[in-house]
């Protein structure tokens, strides 16, 4: 039984392969998304093995690694570990604008499920979701629209104004959750102040449906091509693309942690608190790798874990 719960936000300072493994559709090697509602996600089990895999290359020690994660397969002294991450869900999706070069896009959907998972793990949140129709938006920064319309990539979309009556000045709301929502999300590191402050101001909230189609159809596809060690020049067959999540991507997932178990009566078992300082202490504010092609530079994401 978990005894310590967290959540953690990971945010994408590369393109992102966490790769589904499988492909029904243009793209050779997509990459995950969930089922219900088609939005980008990172597996659970990916994340761990990722902080696993480079723990001490991020400041962990070795001692910890079996104690905090289980050991390897085929261990003679096989237990359960003790930190369990689960799948990170979007928050915010970067997406090209006419004005300020790009926008956080997300939606009340996305919003909302953010908030249940910080409430689940004990974070307090007061987050007034806004509504809003398809082909509509609302705007954190009214210099973001033009004549009223935002546009992103090729669409227009009606900007709403606050509301007069009912549930009171959305856009101040909205403003709140932005500002409140950057301050979680993003370390405190001056590095990170431009883009700290660009969430506070650039956020965008669409309908769940036209988010959607952006989380879909929005993502990074890259081309590549297998060189012919003979001819050095490409080879026939060796065309494929790769879909990659944008960097300034957001996700969220559940950290769980309990006592550490030594097995086989060994001592040097850690507490649930213990345990959870030993990788809060390793992976927050830190840059790490996960998904495939490290070589190539993706994967980059920066962990901040809320307290």
């Amino acid at each position: 039984m978990f005894e310590k719960r967290s959540a953690v936000f990971l945010y994408a300072v590369s393109p992102v392969h966490m790769g589904a493994g499988t492909a029904v559709g243009l793209v050779d090697n997509p990459i995950q998304r969930e089922r219900h509602t088609g939005h980008p996600c990172f597996a659970g089990s990916g994340i761990k093995g990722a902080v696993r895999h480079g723990f001490t290359a991020i400041g962990g020690e070795m001692a910890l690694i079996e104690r905090l994660f289980g050991p390897e397969s085929g261990s003679a002294n096989l237990h359960a570990g003790a930190v369990s991450f689960g799948d990170g869900q979007l928050v915010a999706f970067p997406v090209r604008s006419m004005r300020e070069g790009f926008v956080y896009a997300t939606c009340p959907q996305a919003l909302a499920r953010a908030r249940r998972l910080m409430a689940m793990t004990g974070v307090e949140v007061d987050w007034s979701i806004p509504s809003v129709g398809e082909g509509r938006c609302r705007v954190s920064n009214p210099s973001l629209s033009t004549d009223g319309k935002l546009y992103l990539e090729a669409f227009e979309y009606e900007v709403l104004e606050p509301d007069a009556i009912g549930t009171g000045d959305a856009s101040a709301g909205l403003k709140a959750l932005a500002a409140d929502l950057a301050d979680r999300a993003l370390p405190p590191a001056e590095g990170y102040a431009f883009f700290r402050g660009k969430l506070k101001s650039d956020l965008v909230v669409l309908s769940d449906t036209d988010f959607a189609w952006f989380a879909e159809h929005a993502t990074l596809v890259e081309p590549h091509v297998r060189i012919d060690d003979d001819t050095g020049a490409a080879d026939g067959g060796g065309l494929f693309y790769t879909e990659n999540l944008p960097p300034e991507s957001l996700l969220i997932a559940p950290l769980l942690v309990s006592r550490t178990r030594a097995g086989n009566g060994a001592d040097g078992a850690l507490s649930a608190d213990e345990a959870f300082l030993s990788i809060r202490h390793v992976i927050d504010g830190t840059l790490m790798q996960i998904g495939g092609d490290a070589t190539t530079g993706r994967g980059l994401v920066v962990a901040k874990v809320l307290r």
